[in-house]
């Protein structure tokens, strides 16, 4: 592969010849009139006026020049999912080009042309990308493949249907003529929309379905792609920040002589609840930031505990007025089986630090940084600047991370209004401990779930009641049920796979402390909601004395294609094999974000209460599948994500303010503990499911049955506590042991 496959775009590619061409925020602050569409819209022609004015531009998406580089116009973001290449799959097949013959670009902010039609926005986030741009992509290469073949039809005057095209050359094999995408471009972009167009059949797939390697792992491993932490501009300076430690508390002032003296440092900034460092380099204005003597104003959070949290939730789980998410039947008399589940909040802890640049000046403003919302980044920094929207230039980059904590705006904002200050572009660096200290978390749960079973034990009636904060209440109000339902807080609750007549899902909203905010987190609602689900049907299948897997299958009567990933999961781990003692294997089954998913794992519960991963089969039907590379990578990593969430992972308050601050006290699996992960895709000709968050869904769930099956524990709360999986409950911590030490729970 080239190793210049990913661009910032054509404005990367003119800079290099003494040029400097930049993206503008090309839609109205009025609600998006149109999403990503194959074909032309109102402001196409802008768009790449702006990108080049190459002399074929059919779309939004595609761009040819009349050398016939062949250019596709990113409208989600990179962070590692690898939607760059998967796009480019779905292009290449319909425009019968290969993979290394595209350049990618990121797009301009714009959610007119490409806003997602599930998300009604461009944003990048929630399994989303290929579902909302499986058939959309593909009918973009179609259709730009229709019109530069009819103009080499006409030429030769043949019939558009006798010519094939290889590599982006057009053949007519009887006459043995032949000409390039280049040759015709010019021509077909004077052609009028072809309207509708035919879509290759999956029989006749030559690239999607395909292990296809990455388009930006040779620059990423020669380490030349640029994410937002690597961005130099000429003038830069760079800062280092720090909020008030308690949510909602503020700045009211600081002494500053000790850091002035730090060679480097240039000044500090303030603004009303946050101070800068600024320096000429990153060290020194941490280093500055460090010997600044702050005084904050703590607020009404200054006491705040988890406890004082805990205790709230718990107390609207009981008594809040319930919504009612979804009500089949009516309950049956019986016994009732019921359960408490509580989850704790998570912090994001991406990679890459949060960052972004920013050179204001008094008539425009350019923001170089990473996100998964660039119209929302770009209308809040017209917002804060004052300026309109067409003057606002965001250059977005790679991601180093996203899982949700980038679809906030909150540190470009804060950068934007540091600009506001200084007279040079400034680079804004959050430390890793800023990072977590800052984070919008996952929200904590209190659910308890119940069941009525019949003779055999089967479930003929549940019910669970989700109590928590609203994620959704915040970020985007308007997505609200009419009944005032977060429909993301019962995901997959008020739908499963199984086949139980009656259920009463109900969600009790209980809103955080002013100033603890909780956002999106990799899984989001499925994330919680297996958790409890599958555990606690996991529960029913023990106590009716029956297997686990066969329970669970009598039940997927109406549900064909996730018996299959249970089946096929089973089946691929030699499911009901023997095992040694303290060993045991777990199985979880899902439906999150249009997948179906299984995961079976295997571990080993030590005396001392240690868990130790020792295998890991999935089996997934995510529909189509694009890129079967991807979807193994997305699925390893998604449930290693998960699994180090439900094994160390959690935010805890003391005296208003995060305790956890680095790796240290928020760690994830190491090489050494990483269990074998294998990855079984179905063959599907079904719609495609989202995949970057479905082995993160599904990863605690079947851990907790494991460790259930090896010590006949049962866990209802996360993260896992060691202590209570130890020979006799009680736990000895062996010295080199410092993170259970420090948090009591597996090391």
């Amino acid at each position: 592969m080239k190793q210049d496959n990913v661009s910032g775009g054509r404005r990367t590619l003119l800079k290099a010849a003494g040029l400097s061409v930049a993206f503008v925020w090309l839609a109205t602050p009025k609600p998006a009139l149109a999403l990503v569409t194959p074909h032309r819209q109102a402001a196409d022609a802008a768009a790449a006026a702006a990108d080049g004015a190459p002399v074929f531009a059919p779309n939004a998406f595609v761009r040819i020049d009349a050398g016939g580089n062949i250019r596709l116009v990113m409208p989600m973001v990179e962070m590692g999912q690898a939607i760059y290449t998967g796009s480019c799959m779905l292009l290449a097949e319909e425009l019968d080009v290969d993979l290394d013959q595209i350049q990618v670009e990121h797009a301009p902010p714009s959610d007119e042309l490409y806003g997602m039609k599930i998300l009604k926005a461009q944003i990048t986030g929630g399994s989303t990308s290929t579902r909302s741009t499986f058939t959309e992509l593909r009918q973009a290469g179609a259709l730009a493949r229709a019109l530069l073949v009819s103009v080499a039809a006409a030429k030769w005057k043949v019939a558009p249907g006798s010519c094939l095209v290889e590599r982006g050359v057009i053949h007519h094999r009887p006459s043995g003529r032949s000409l390039k995408y280049g040759q015709v471009a010019a021509a077909a972009g004077k052609l009028p929309d072809p309207g509708p167009v035919k879509l290759k059949a999956p029989s006749q797939f030559r690239v999607i379905g395909k292990p296809m390697a990455r388009l930006d792992s040779a620059d990423k491993v020669h380490g030349v792609t640029k994410f937002g932490i690597d961005i130099s501009v000429p003038g830069m300076r760079v800062a280092t920040v720090k909020a008030c430690p308690t949510f909602g508390g503020k700045l009211v002032k600081f002494d500053d002589r000790a850091t002035k003296a730090v060679r480097g440092v240039v000044e500090v900034l303030r603004i009303e609840n946050a101070v800068a460092v600024v320096a000429v380099h990153f060290g020194a204005a941490k280093r500055g930031m460090e010997l600044l003597d702050i005084e904050w104003d703590l607020g009404a959070n200054a006491k705040l505990t988890t406890k004082d949290l805990r205790d709230g939730l718990a107390a609207s789980q009981a008594t809040g007025t319930a919504i009612v998410g979804r009500e089949v039947g009516t309950r049956p008399e019986g016994d009732l089986i019921q359960a408490t589940y509580k989850l704790p909040m998570l912090a994001h802890a991406t990679m890459e630090p949060l960052n972004a640049t920013v050179h204001l000046t008094a008539d425009r403003c350019e923001i170089w940084a990473g996100t998964q919302v660039p119209t929302r980044v770009v209308a809040n920094a017209a917002r804060i600047t004052g300026l309109p929207v067409d003057k606002i230039i965001l250059h977005p980059q790679y991601l180093g991370g996203g899982f949700g904590r980038r679809l906030e705006s909150d540190y470009v904002d804060q950068a934007v209004e540091f600009a506001k200050l200084v007279n040079y572009p400034i680079k804004i660096i959050w430390t890793r401990e800023e990072d977590i200290a800052h984070d919008i978390v996952r929200p904590m749960y209190h659910d308890v779930i119940s069941a009525v079973v019949d003779a055999k034990g089967d479930p003929v009636w549940y019910g669970d009641r989700v109590c928590s904060a609203t994620v959704l209440g915040r970020w985007r109000p308007g997505g609200m049920r009419k009944n005032g339902l977060d429909g993301d807080a019962v995901e997959c609750v008020a739908d499963i796979p199984y086949a139980v007549p009656n259920m009463k899902v109900e969600w009790v909203r209980h809103d955080m402390p002013p100033g603890l905010l909780v956002g999106w987190w990799r899984g989001v609602g499925a994330l919680h909601n297996l958790f409890i689900v599958e555990s606690f049907f996991d529960e029913l299948a023990h106590r009716a004395k029956a297997d686990p897997v066969a329970w669970r299958k009598a039940l997927l009567r109406n549900n064909p294609r996730a018996a299959a990933v249970l089946g096929l999961a089973a089946s691929k781990i030699g499911w009901g094999g023997p095992l040694p003692p303290r060993v045991g294997r777990g199985v979880a089954l899902g439906e999150p974000f249009g997948t179906k998913v299984c995961a079976i794992i295997e571990v080993e519960v030590t005396l001392q209460g240690e868990v130790r991963l020792r295998r890991a089969v999935v089996a997934v039907d995510c529909g189509v599948p694009v890129n079967t590379g991807s979807i193994e990578a997305q699925i390893q990593g998604g449930l290693l994500f998960g699994l180090s969430a439900a094994l160390f992972n959690e935010i805890t308050i003391e005296h208003g303010a995060i305790q956890q601050s680095n790796f240290n006290d928020y760690r994830m699996l190491r090489i050494n503990e990483t269990p074998d992960v294998e990855v079984h895709i179905v063959d599907s000709a079904e719609a495609p499911g989202g995949i970057g968050e479905v082995g993160t869904a599904i990863a605690a769930p079947a851990l907790g049955n494991a460790i259930f099956a090896a010590t006949g524990v049962r866990l209802r709360e996360l993260p896992i506590r060691r202590e209570l999986l130890a020979h006799g409950r009680h736990a000895s911590i062996e010295p080199n042991d410092a993170d259970a030490r420090a948090a009591g729970r597996p090391a």
